[in-house]
């Protein structure tokens, strides 16, 4: 009786058997349940392409370890630090004092614009507002990114009444070919 040889060798990295050019799926057990991952790894055991390690994502409300740490330092001692801000603010130290500022008064994203504007109600209207705005950033009343901006909101309102505009010729056209439809009967 003759016994075969393992195709096998060790391999050098010293995590088991190598096979020698045939490949076999490795079979990988999940610790929280017993389902295979076979279909979800490669021969070499990494993911294949499109699927995650970690379908259920992190978890909602989960924070950074840092951060936490960082909070965990920072409990009790909040009030004490702010203090001394204040403290140097008032010495004259003008770190301390933007950082006072910052929180006291917040950096104000956009401006409120005092732009006269004309009612818009037709498609014409639209295009007389656009060029009060273009007016208004040539004489340098609004920037041209506030000016980008209030292009985009009444090209949009153009659009809904232009709209507005086609359904309302739409159904007119629909009525006069169904009362034309019923006179030729």
């Amino acid at each position: 009786m003759e016994t075969k040889k393992s195709q096998t060798k060790a391999n050098p990295a010293g995590q088991g058997p190598v096979s020698d050019g045939q490949e076999q799926p490795r079979e990988f057990k999940s610790n929280t349940d017993s389902e295979t991952l076979t279909s979800i790894r490669n021969p070499e055991g990494q993911w294949r392409k499109g699927t995650s390690g970690n379908p259920a994502g992190r978890p909602p409300g989960s924070r950074n370890h840092a951060t936490l740490l960082l909070q965990a330092l920072l409990d009790g001692e909040g009030e004490k630090i702010a203090r001394k801000a204040i403290e140097q603010a008032k010495q004259g130290d003008p770190h301390a004092l933007r950082l006072c500022l910052e929180r006291l008064v917040p950096a104000r994203r956009e401006r409120l614009i005092d732009l006269p504007m004309p009612e818009v109600k037709t498609a014409q209207d639209a295009r007389v507002a656009l060029s009060s705005v273009l007016v208004a950033v040539g004489d340098s009343q609004i920037t041209p990114g506030e000016g980008e901006i209030l292009t985009r909101i009444l090209e949009a309102h153009k659009r809904v009444i232009e709209t507005e505009d086609h359904d309302r010729r739409i159904a007119e056209l629909e009525r006069a070919v169904k009362s034309q439809k019923g006179g030729w009967r």
